[in-house]
């Protein structure tokens, strides 16, 4: 066994649940704060919709000033704060019994993303807070708590002394109501059970590959499994290999870190074989070099990230008992690192994935829909799927055509489709539906095999990406969510987080909390 390197011994076997938020509470006045509250942060709407930089205090944050002895209209014309969402200022308080400052933070139109965006702004300016009390006004709880708790967030750092977690201090949120207004308290801890789900995924993003590889993953998927009442199976090279896992075997072929598959499979009390099964998919390929198809330097540096499909689908079954979801929710975790050794795969050579397709190699730095594949041909043959749904990082396509804010989905069921749409557009988690274009099936024959597994020269990668993915769904009403764009982020904005952002996973798990 090699000794383990410095930086691999500052880390525990398995992530800690890595939580920023503790525990969240309603209060009906500001005076009800706990004595250890020192920010009160309140929300500042605009005037008017044809001012909108104008600040005016909304209802909810005038009655808190005014409990203070402060008055709403004489703070914000002294301190003239912006409604652009997200925009902060300071008050510092003094005499006031409770808090040592106001914060007074902009909703803009006080949509579900301006609160997001104001609440990710208030945790970022408040992270070194242990107890905090946010009044911006009913309607909008659990956006305001998933703003709070995704802006919270800071990735950790391995240091001499041992790691930084990413979580900082514990953090106590207190949503200050009104007297007349209700706040579903159970609303709130969903959000906040969501939110860890998408801690979880950036954590384990961020993690060094010199840590992070397909053995380590297997190790946090047992452990997210014992806290999560899941079932888990794994499958070693060997048995990959024996069972016609060519995907995987080709992919992660070049790695001394050999490639793994895991099953998680989460069902709902009372369950039976009739109730409904959802498949999930993680493309999980824990460092990307391109293979012999070998990347830019630039352009690998990120690529610690690549497993983030499969870092997404663990924090969803991991938080599928906590939410009750009522489905039958299996996910398949297919880890791999593609390496550049004399055992890598090459272009031109034809693999068998499971279930016999055999596929010509394009470029080994395509090795995403290999893995995928291999995973979702088992699933199809083996699990019964009711729906079936992968996300990966997969394609710097898609990073194109929509940027970073928002994530590609395509599909064989509208239904799927549009649920998973409206999940997005309920968690701030967008998705924009592109076409599977049937024109393109073509680029993908291969005299000597049966598909290639790119299409060069046609364009549209991202929508090439998922035809190949495709061919192995067969009648199983299919999406395909490309994270590409939003999963990672160079800097922290909105509820994005620099680094892996967890993109989906909410979404994810709002879309299963509907399902029956």
């Amino acid at each position: 066994m090699p000794e383990r390197s410095t930086v691999e011994n500052l880390l525990d076997p398995t992530l800690p649940t890595w939580s920023v938020i503790d525990d969240i509470a309603t209060v009906r006045a500001a005076q009800d704060a706990p004595a250890a509250a020192p920010v009160l942060a309140v929300g500042v709407q605009a005037a008017d919709a044809g001012e909108p930089e104008e600040g005016v205090a909304g209802a909810g944050a005038s009655a808190a000033l005014r409990e203070l002895g402060l008055d709403a209209a004489e703070v914000v014309t002294t301190h003239t704060p912006s409604a652009s969402a997200g925009s902060v200022t300071t008050v510092p308080l003094t005499g006031s019994g409770v808090f040592g400052r106001v914060v007074l933070v902009g909703i803009g139109a006080g949509t579900s993303d301006d609160i997001r965006a104001a609440g990710a702004a208030v945790g970022r300016l408040t992270r070194d807070v242990r107890t905090l009390v946010v009044a911006f006004g009913a309607g909008e709880e659990g956006s305001l708590v998933e703003g709070v708790t995704l802006g919270s967030w800071t990735a950790p750092a391995w240091r001499a002394n041992g790691p930084v977690r990413p979580s900082g201090p514990s953090r106590h949120v207190h949503v200050l109501a009104g007297i007349d207004v209700g706040v579903d308290a159970v609303a709130l801890e969903r959000s906040l059970i969501r939110c860890r789900a998408t801690v979880i995924a950036r954590g384990l993003g961020v993690t060094p590959s010199n840590i992070k590889n397909p053995a380590w993953m297997v190790t946090q998927a047992r452990a997210v499994a014992r806290r999560s009442g899941l079932t888990v199976r794994v499958w070693n090279d060997k048995e990959l290999a024996a069972e016609g896992f060519g995907g995987l075997v080709a992919v992660g072929g070049g790695s001394a870190t050999p490639p793994r598959l895991v099953q998680l499979d989460y069902s709902p009390r009372g369950a039976t074989d009739d109730t409904r099964r959802i498949v999930l998919v993680g493309k999980g390929i824990t460092f990307d070099t391109g293979g012999l198809n070998i990347k830019p330097g630039d352009g690998m540096v990120a690529m610690k990230t690549d497993m983030l499909g499969s870092a997404v689908v663990l924090a969803v079954l991991g938080a599928c008992r906590a939410l009750g979801v009522q489905v039958r929710v299996t996910g398949l975790l297919a880890l791999a690192e593609n390496q550049v050794s004399g055992s890598s795969y090459r272009p031109s050579d034809v693999i068998t994935q499971y279930g016999g397709t055999t596929v010509e190699i394009g470029n080994t730095d395509a090795e995403g829909r290999l893995v995928l594949a291999d995973a979702i041909a088992y699933a199809v043959a083996n699990l019964s799927p009711d729906v079936l749904v992968d996300v990966a990082t997969l394609t710097g396509a898609a990073r194109l055509a929509l940027a970073r804010s928002m994530a590609a989905i395509f599909g064989t069921s509208d239904e799927v489709v549009e649920g998973l749409l409206g999940a997005g557009e309920s968690t701030g988690e967008t998705f924009w539906r592109m076409p599977l274009v049937d024109d393109y099936r073509e680029a993908l024959s291969s005299e000597v095999a049966d598909l290639n597994h790119i299409a060069p020269g046609v364009g549209g990668g991202a929508v090439t990406a998922a035809l190949f993915l495709e061919a192995f769904v067969g009648d199983v009403p299919w999406a395909h969510l490309d994270i590409a764009g939003p999963g990672r982020s160079d800097v922290d904005k909105g509820i994005l987080a620099k680094g892996a952002t967890g993109y989906g996973a909410r979404a994810l798990l709002a879309w299963l909390e509907g399902q029956q």
